[in-house]
């Protein structure tokens, strides 16, 4: 199985690499027939007679893998449907990058009308759907939205196509330079257009988020394709049951802090404790070897010498500390803090976000033993099924340190469990926003409110949050993953390791060894559970309706 996943892998990415424009028709029949093909290669297979429980959960991360795909090219052709009226230019920019594909060398003087006809189809419909006019026909923000996301895709593509012939035949050139230009410069202003007329978003306008809720059908069957057994109600109710533990936590801790039962005032006083600028790199650097010592010293995980020495970091530029205002971590931690671009009030926002008490609780996610220590590991270990990549598995596992590290003391001040648990907090809210605006209850600005309300963070962090997460860049369910993810985890370490089977660090060996995964299969895996060719989700790991009360 290892090779027939290596070999689906290298396939779908040769694809990929060469049907370039996502929701073209030809992109969307050909990936449709790949899937096609390599479901019949895994029918062929006898799933019974595979010599061995890997290879079993190797048949099925990668029908589960191409089941989800199936699902989402066909999510994706509805998009391209709705989005359509507002593209009547698309098919001159798809034929333009497949005759590119098929290395047809372009005809100057029609490549020239085809360019023209691009502008002048660009020019109709800003006349057609101008709010403005009397017969503008009345747009769904959010598909004007996924259409601007689609031009600056053509656009760009466009340019490769360009810039492919330009100078290098000069026919093509002497027809088509002035019509590239007017074309490009017409989906310039169209995406413009787009953005001020018809989603509602002026160009200074850097707090209105609008998102790309999926509905309840898209939201079960994605639910359904990560292994989750669970409706987005049972969903929220979880995610209101452990808000609920964290906020007795957060109570204890803003006692402990003379402040009674103003959490609010708990966590304000955190916000005061950052460093001054140009100090916050070596915080994090004493944090993230705090966090890799500890693990280490109690046993918890193998951390490989190169691994200590190899972790790097860089700062996290202004531009993306717009949509991403906390560290991120991977093969390195990328650290937020302000410069001296940004307005004062922007200053004391991100100073307060990133305070103290949270980059306790943040460096050893995004590193040792988060982030970094799972790539570390996935280069090294079943590297081939690098393919399944979840979020429920390494953002999943990656809360499941900040649960296990609370539970064994880590956090040895209330300030510093205030800021765990801040967190914490958030991973819940996460939950409850994403489920009630996929569900089509909640607004994106509702959201950010509750955010702010019940979690405590800062106005722009908020904004930052949720059109990170609401804009459509990543799935549905990405911020769904770190709790259910974490929660899953912690059944498995209740199932192998409470139980005397396993101790904490055979355990999370193990875990980083079998590479990302579905928990449910890795549960399967590490504790050798029967399985069939037709496996479904059944593993109810909060027990078997979950209700807040």
């Amino acid at each position: 199985m290892p090779q027939v996943i290596q070999l689906y892998t290298a396939d779908e990415n040769s694809l990929r690499a060469t049907y370039r424009v996502s929701f073209a028709p030809i992109t969307r029949a050909r990936f449709s027939q790949f899937y096609k093909d390599q479901l019949a290669i895994l029918d062929g297979i006898d799933f019974d007679s595979l010599g061995s429980q890997q290879e079993k959960i190797d048949y099925l991360l990668l029908k589960t893998h191409i089941t989800g795909a199936v699902h989402q090219l066909a999510l994706r052709s509805r998009e391209a449907a709705q989005m359509a009226p507002l593209l009547p230019f698309a098919p001159q920019v798809e034929t333009f990058i497949d005759d590119k594909r098929r290395m047809v060398r372009p005809d100057g003087e029609r490549s020239a009308a085809a360019l023209t006809l691009i502008a002048s189809k660009i020019a109709a419909a800003q006349k057609q759907f101008d709010p403005a006019s009397s017969k503008g026909a009345k747009i769904d923000p959010i598909v004007a939205n996924r259409a601007v996301r689609a031009t600056l895709e053509m656009q760009r593509e466009l340019a490769d196509w360009y810039a492919q012939y330009d100078g290098y035949d000069p026919e093509f050139t002497w027809w088509a330079a002035l019509p590239y230009k007017q074309a490009t410069d017409a989906m310039s202003a169209y995406t413009g257009f787009l953005r001020d007329k018809l989603i509602g978003i002026a160009p200074d306008d850097k707090t209105t988020v609008i998102g790309d809720p999926v509905g309840r059908d898209a939201l079960i069957a994605e639910l359904r394709d990560n292994l989750i057994p669970y409706s987005p109600e049972e969903l929220i109710a979880i995610a209101q049951t452990e808000y609920d533990w964290c906020m007795r936590e957060m109570l204890k801790a803003s006692r402990e802090m003379g402040l009674g039962d103003d959490w609010h005032a708990a966590i304000e006083k955190t916000k005061d404790m950052h460093v001054a600028p140009g100090e916050q790199p070596e915080l994090i650097r004493k944090l993230v070897i705090e966090g890799a010592d500890f693990v280490k010293t109690n046993d918890l995980v193998t951390v490989p010498p190169l691994a200590d020495e190899t972790w790097r970091m860089i700062m996290m530029t202004p531009e993306r500390q717009l949509v991403n205002p906390f560290f991120t971590g991977g093969n390195e931690i990328s650290v937020s803090y302000p410069t001296n671009t940004m307005t004062y009030d922007q200053r004391m926002m991100s100073m307060k976000g990133n305070n103290e008490p949270i980059a306790h609780a943040t460096a050893f996610h995004e590193m040792i033993p988060g982030h970094f220590l799972q790539f570390y590991m996935a280069d090294r270990y079943k590297p081939y099924r690098a393919q399944f990549q979840t979020p429920f598995w390494h953002e999943g596992n990656a809360l499941w340190w900040e649960m296990l590290l609370y539970e064994k003391g880590f956090h040895k001040t209330p300030q510093d469990r205030v800021g765990a648990l801040m967190w914490r907090m958030m991973r819940s809210a996460r939950v409850i926003t994403t489920m009630n605006f996929h569900l089509g209850k909640w607004t994106p600005q509702q959201c950010v409110e509750y955010i702010i309300d019940n979690v405590g963070w800062e106005p722009d962090n908020a904004i930052a949050e949720v059109r990170r997460y609401f804009n459509g860049s990543v799935g549905p369910l990405y911020q769904v993953s770190y709790l259910m993810g974490g929660v899953q985890f912690r059944e498995l370490h209740k199932e192998l390791v409470d139980s005397g089977k396993m101790t904490d660090r055979a355990f999370h060996d193990a875990v980083l060894h079998e590479n990302s995964m579905p928990i449910e299969l890795l549960r399967a895996d590490l504790e050798n559970l029967p399985l069939s060719k037709d496996f479904a989700t059944t593993w109810k790991f909060y027990g078997e309706h979950p209700s807040h009360k």
